[in-house]
């Protein structure tokens, strides 16, 4: 074994001595010819062509115009002792969002009514009850809050008379006026 040891070790040294200064970079047989250039050729005079009339730029049409908002908005009808938005009002709701979001510099008032059925206390909670809920609606429909002011009248200001049923019906509602 100390043989075949010896052997290699005398092998590996000869062929790395072989091998080494073949590794090296080699400079190159052929030099390249230095680069000339030709002479520059006289200047050509170019004519220039006639300068090109001036571009009009086209001015962007006007914006159309706003269509002013239409603050004629219809009374929100409640049911009997409830302050509970009808789902028919959701319509009439979101057209009115509509028409406020036009301008929202532009603050408004609920006015919360009710029918003269109950107490004079029961029917001024139950009026401004009525007049949150629209401001609620109105608010998560992206109106800000604080144009939106409430003001409950109870059973004082009927549009209609209470004697009767039909009456009742409309007098149970919420008025949208500009402030």
């Amino acid at each position: 074994m100390k043989f075949i040891k010896s052997y290699f070790l005398l092998f590996s040294i000869l062929f790395a001595v072989a091998v080494l200064p073949a590794c090296k970079a080699k400079k190159p047989i052929v030099t390249r010819p230095p680069v000339t250039y030709p002479p520059d050729p006289q200047p050509v005079k170019r004519e220039t062509p006639p300068p090109a009339a001036p571009v009009q730029q086209e001015t962007p049409p006007p914006p159309p115009p706003v269509a002013k908002p239409d603050y004629n908005f219809k009374n929100i009808q409640f049911e009997f002792n409830s302050g509970i938005l009808k789902t028919d009002s959701y319509p009439t709701l979101d057209k009115i969002a509509a028409e406020i979001k036009k301008d929202p510099s532009v603050k408004f008032v609920l006015n919360g009514n009710s029918s003269a059925e109950g107490s004079a206390d029961h029917n001024m909670a139950l009026s401004v009850e009525r007049a949150n809920s629209v401001k609620l609606y109105l608010v998560n429909s992206g109106i800000s809050g604080d144009n939106l002011a409430i003001k409950g009248y109870g059973e004082s200001k009927p549009v209609a008379d209470n004697s009767t049923e039909e009456g009742r019906v409309l007098n149970r509602r919420v008025e949208i006026k500009k402030q």
